[in-house]
Order: structure tokens, then sequence, then C-alpha cells
């Protein structure tokens, strides 16, 4: 793996104490080759996200980011465009983009169509294809394997949201699976944030293995109270834990 030695005020190699502060924010990232793909700065920018490294607010500069990954400023700018549309990242006129910060009022607004569409999905297990009870099975399965493999961030996350998404998908409506992932889209830094804040990623796939139980008990007015009152804890668990 290669290491980015960041550049210091004269131009030559410094070390971390000398390092111009542009720089030195990102003195943490590398790539595993010299002239990456976009797509390899990119995901080194999301591994960074999530993993803390690089908080809500934080400026990325294309200068900073092409002294520290090695890459050409054009690679480093389509990169951020990836992040900018994937909602991870926010690019305001004259400001430049910089890591997106939850807002109360979205995550509110994400939260409570959430609870529509997962709703719907979850209503309708008794109807719901085989494929489609077994992949909401399998995605639990997969969130339950990466917790107790000590997952990064990145990963629960995408599987902790795979797990939701395949619960719409109960619906057998791929519109109404399109707006799921939209939706997770827009909350997936907000949750990574707050999982990294509470360390909770045990106790949310304990809560997803029985809501699943009670569905393949049957109980699916059970199983509908349980998870709006599922998604209301998280509305309200990543309004406090963000502090928004």
């Amino acid at each position: 793996m290669r290491s980015v030695q960041v550049a210091g005020a004269s131009g030559k190699p410094g070390t971390m104490g000398r390092m111009p502060e542009r720089a030195s924010r990102f003195g943490t990232l590398h790539l595993d080759e010299p002239h990456s793909t976009v797509e390899r700065v990119a995901d080194e920018l999301r591994r960074a996200v999530f993993d803390g490294e690089l908080e809500s607010g934080t400026p990325l500069r294309e200068v900073a980011l092409t002294e520290s990954l090695g890459v050409s400023r054009p690679t480093v700018r389509e990169a951020l465009t990836m992040l900018v549309a994937e909602g991870l990242a926010t690019r305001e006129p004259n400001r430049g983009v910089s890591i997106s910060s939850p807002e109360a009022g979205s995550v509110r607004d994400v939260c409570r169509a959430r609870r529509v569409l997962e709703g719907a999905g979850v209503r309708r297990w008794p109807d719901a294809t085989d494929e489609q009870r077994e992949l909401v099975r399998s995605t639990l399965d997969d969130y339950i394997s990466a917790v107790h493999a000590n997952a990064s961030y990145q990963e629960l996350n995408a599987r902790h949201l795979a797990f939701h998404v395949a619960l719409v998908g109960l619906s057998g409506s791929d519109r109404l699976v399109a707006m799921a992932e939209a939706l997770a889209t827009e909350l997936r830094l907000a949750l990574a944030q707050v999982e990294r804040i509470r360390r909770n990623a045990h106790d949310q796939a304990d809560s997803h293995a029985a809501l699943v139980r009670l569905l393949e008990d049957g109980d699916i007015d059970g199983a509908s109270v349980f998870l709006d009152r599922h998604l209301a804890d998280a509305e309200t668990e990543i309004i406090d834990a963000l502090q928004l």
C-alpha cells in the first residue's frame, strides 16, 4: 500500500510537524497505486468519511488532496463530483466542496419517508415472493456477520441500509425500492456517524433480528408497530447524537 508523503512549505518532503495546514488535514489518506483511477480516489475519501477522519463540514481542497494522494487535479475533481452526487459532500458556489453536514429537518423528513416505505413492505410480507422474503433474511445475515467481524463503518453502513431497502422490496414495487435507495443515500452519512459515536451496531443487529422473527412468526401487526417504533427511535437518536 502506498503512503503519501506531503510536501512541506518549501515544496520538499517534510515531517508531519511542518506540514501546511491544508495538506496535513488529509495526511492519513493513501492509495494502493501511485496513479489511481477516479474510483480509487473516491473510495479512499469515502473510507475517510465513514471512519471519521474527515468530519462533517471539512473542506475538500483540490490542491491539498492532489498533494496528499499523488494524483492529478482533474482526477480529484471527478472524485469529488461523485461524492457530491452520493450526498456525502456538498458543493457551494465560491466555497468549493466540503463533507456534508446533516440537518435536523432533512433527517426527520427522510426518517418519516422511510417509515411509510418500509412499513408498506412489512405489511406485504405474507404476499411477498419467496425471493423477496429471502432477500430480507440474507441482508440481515450479512449485516450480523459484518457486526461480528468488526467490519469497517463503511461496510456496516452499507449492509445496514441494504436490509432496510430489502424491507421495501417486499412491496414488489421497483419504484418504491428506487425511492428507498435514494433515501438511504441521503441518510447514510448521518447513520454512519451515529454508529461510530454510539458504537451501537450490535444493538441494531439484534433489533433487526427481532423484527424478522416477528415476520417469520406471522405477527404482521406486531412487526409493523416494532418497525415504526424502531424508525422513530432512530430519528431521535440521529438528531441527539449529532446534536442537530
